[in-house]
């Protein structure tokens, strides 16, 4: 492709630029890392957390780059452009360097239920019999691939990649997840945006945004950047910032479909708990419709509904879409149950890494036992300071017994992240180790109890340091499990 195709008229900071020589450079691809530059490559200079990627531009052009983009000006050898947001340029050369895009696309933001949320749309679309995939945190699912992932949304030049290559395995259908830090560094740009849904909101990534204002304002970049005009927004009704995301979207010429006991598109009038499914009654129109969920806790409830509002919005018909509802399956980690003693008592996994989702998942699992209610967690270093307390708060809320262990320890010490979480959690029993603290916790339990592992749900490796080991919360508990004996006299914590 030719510089003057990858970077046309559309440009307004590098089309003047565009001539002669320069507009007929061949361009091979195009890399925001200069470690992967190959010859004949766009390198775009992003600037980063830790490092600028102008930086690197030099090491770029010894690579072969055949052109850069870059916030800084440059002298080089060979054709530069100076623009003002070079994470944009970069998402929307790499739609037009990749051409291709499913018919269907559909965007979920939120803090909590975005995984959940692309996983059921795709389950249902799948059952409505079209070719579906979704792509998130959970990595890349489709009928010809399951990648794992390590972001929430891929980069930009990765994320469009991957929507060429499901065009051409004929996927029709994609949900993907849209992360704050996705959105607010235009990784979703050039994304060619069918409908939209937001969750909720609550505290999280407040290490990367300086307030919660400016958290909301990137998830709501969707809305009101990114989303044609007329295009369904899906909005959970029942949170606190719903009012103000179904504002946003409606401000910028959206067409606000609300699910919930308030919404107005799918009406929620009722939810039966019951042991490992719940039976919901939602309204469309002037219909009602009885479905059973196979799944634990409301706010998996609500999952379902913004999932349903989208596949419906995306041309699923409404009986359809909600009676695919008693086939779901839960996500990898999302209060997945892994097994249970030869007692009976449950052993759940969840990604929970955040106050509101480890409260909610502690919440549900709390109303479908007659026994004691015991968490394993921890909190990840480099991130946000300010949840832990918090959390171990929540914990010690709704637990009766509260083990605090490692997460991702990242670069901190791992002792203080320990010790912020036990400021909230005063009675709770710490074990360092997170494969001996899951067996102990496994043999704590008693019949009518239950055990949620928290914070790293699907996640294969631990970080500690620089170095990813492989560490997997879902396989340590179905190993305790199995280490479990009816004669086991259990482990008995510190009064």
């Amino acid at each position: 492709m030719k510089l003057r195709d990858l970077l046309n008229e559309d440009f307004s900071e590098i089309a003047p630029l565009l001539e002669g020589e320069v507009a007929n450079v061949e361009i091979s691809g195009l890399s925001s890392d200069s470690r992967k530059v190959m010859p004949g490559m766009l390198f775009v200079a992003v600037p980063g957390a830790k490092t600028d990627g102008a930086e690197f531009v030099h090491d770029a052009v010894l690579r072969g780059a055949a052109a850069i983009v870059s916030a800084q000006h440059m002298d080089l050898d060979v054709p530069a452009f100076t623009v003002s947001n070079p994470r944009r340029i970069l998402a929307l050369a790499a739609a037009r360097y990749y051409q291709k895009q499913p018919e269907t696309l559909v965007a979920v933001t939120g803090t909590a239920g975005k995984t959940s949320v692309v996983s059921f749309a795709r389950q249902i679309w799948a059952q409505a019999g079209m070719v579906a995939a979704q792509v998130g945190t959970t990595g890349v699912i489709s009928p010809n691939r399951n990648e794992y992932g390590s972001r929430t949304t891929p980069d930009s030049v990765e994320l469009h990649r991957i929507l060429k290559d499901l065009w051409a395995d004929d996927v029709g259908h994609v949900a993907m997840e849209a992360s704050s830090h996705g959105l607010d560094q235009c990784r979703l740009d050039g994304v060619r945006l069918t409908a939209g849904a937001f969750t909720n909101l609550g505290r999280d990534h407040m290490d990367y945004h300086p307030s919660i204002d400016h958290y909301m304002a990137a998830k709501m970049r969707l809305f009101d950047t990114l989303l044609p005009k007329g295009a369904p927004a899906v909005i959970f009704a029942d949170g606190e910032a719903s009012d103000k995301a179904a504002d946003i979207a409606a401000g910028a010429g959206l067409d606000v479909r609300a699910v919930g006991r308030r919404g107005k598109y799918l009406i929620l009038e009722d939810v039966q708990q019951l042991e490992r499914q719940q039976v919901m009654k939602i309204r469309v129109e002037d219909k009602t419709f009885a479905v059973t969920v196979p799944l634990v806790g409301e706010f998996q409830i609500a999952n379902v509904l913004v999932a349903i509002g989208l596949a419906i919005s995306t041309g699923v018909p409404p009986a359809l879409a909600i009676s695919a509802a008693e086939t779901l399956v839960g996500a990898p980690g999302r209060l997945e149950r892994i097994g249970a003693t030869p007692d009976g008592a449950p052993v759940f996994v969840d990604y929970a890494h955040k106050p509101e989702a480890l409260g909610a998942a502690l919440a549900a699992t709390r109303r479908s036992i007659s026994g004691r209610l015991i968490v394993v967690f921890g909190c990840g270093g480099d991130r946000d300071k300010g949840k832990r307390r918090t959390m171990g708060e929540i914990a010690s809320r709704f637990s009766d017994f509260v083990i605090v262990t490692d997460d991702n320890p990242r670069s901190e010490n791992p002792s203080t992240i320990r010790s912020e979480i036990l400021s909230g959690a005063p009675g709770a029993i710490e074990i360092v180790d997170r494969a001996k603290a899951i067996r102990e916790a496994v043999r704590m339990l008693r019949p009518g109890d239950a055990l949620i592992v928290a914070g790293k749900g699907h996640e294969e490796g631990q970080i500690i340091g620089d170095t990813t080991v492989p560490f997997s919360d879902r396989e340590e508990a179905r190993q305790a499990l199995s280490e479990v004996a009816l004669s086991d006299v259990g482990f008995v914590p510190p009064s």
